[in-house]
Formats: structure tokens, C-alpha cells, sequence
């Protein structure tokens, strides 16, 4: 078994403990450099990525083998990737890209096993006379036809 299947081992048996918790990202490098992005149902804190990085570790042999290792949360600027993350951030503001290149920035109101659904305000001109309108928005996107979605932030 190679190094990365071993450490992919290792973290779903430590991922299984905590079921609201799942991987993002596995990445090991020629180098043994191990970096492992995760997220939580709940959200993750700091010895969530401790308890991760533990269980891995104490199960390499350092004298064995030098690798590094690096557990971390998805940073509010990572791009979702699963359906679980959308779901997660139902009632949050999303910056979608569709694959037509069309860029929205919505509430994300609704996330189901195909589909997220997004609901906006805008401006357009009134359909009888001059001036603008206030128009809500609504559109369903399935996830196929999603190419980026990233929580926006607001303080």
C-alpha cells in the first residue's frame, strides 16, 4: 500500500468517529508533506483539526518514514464542492458561476440532492413607462451546471 492510500486509511477510520465531519481535500506529496482540508456539518475548530492530526500521526512512524502533516478547515473563500457544503450554507449569500459563465450573487434559499435554488433582488426598467422596478428573483441550478460557488462574506 502507498504512503497516500495509507493516510487515506488512517483518516476515514479518524473521520468515522465524528460522522458530521468529511474531507475536502487529501494531498500528499512526493515529499510526504501531507495536507488535509476538511469541513463539519456543525463547522471546525481547532482541535477538531488536532484530533485529526493525532490519530494520524500516532499511527506513522516517524522513524520510519519523515513526512509533515497539516490538518485544516475550508477557509470561507474555498469554493464548494459538495453537495453537503450547500446544503450546510442554506441561508448564506453564494457568488455562483454558472458553466455559461454567468455570474450570480444570491441566498442560497434551498439545497436538495440535484439542485440548489437562489433568490434575488434587482433592478430593472418598468415594463410600462420610464424608471426602474425592484424584481425578485428566483432560479433553480443543478449542480452540474454549477462550474463555482463561494460563500460571500458580509461584516
Amino acid at each position: 500500500m502507498s504512503f497516500k492510500e495509507t493516510v487515506k486509511v488512517l483518516l476515514d477510520e479518524a473521520l468515522s468517529q465524528n460522522p458530521s465531519m468529511f474531507l475536502i481535500d487529501l494531498v500528499v506529496t512526493e515529499d510526504n508533506k501531507i495536507s488535509i482540508t476538511l469541513d463539519d456539518d456543525n463547522g471546525v475548530n481547532l482541535q477538531d483539526c488536532i484530533v485529526i492530526s493525532r490519530a494520524i500521526e500516532h499511527e506513522l512512524d516517524k522513524d520510519e518514514l519523515e513526512y509533515s502533516i497539516d490538518v485544516a478547515s475550508a477557509g470561507v473563500s474555498t469554493p464548494l464542492n459538495f453537495i453537503r457544503q450547500y446544503k450546510k450554507n442554506v441561508s448564506r449569500n453564494l457568488r455562483v458561476t454558472t458553466n455559461e459563465m454567468e455570474k450570480i450573487e444570491a441566498k442560497l434559499v434551498a439545497a436538495d440532492d440535484e439542485k440548489i435554488t437562489l433568490e434575488w433582488q434587482s433592478r430593472e426598467p418598468k415594463k410600462i413607462g420610464k424608471g426602474k422596478e425592484t424584481v425578485n428573483n428566483k432560479k433553480e441550478i443543478a449542480y452540474a451546471e454549477i462550474k463555482e460557488a463561494i460563500v460571500l462574506i458580509s461584516f
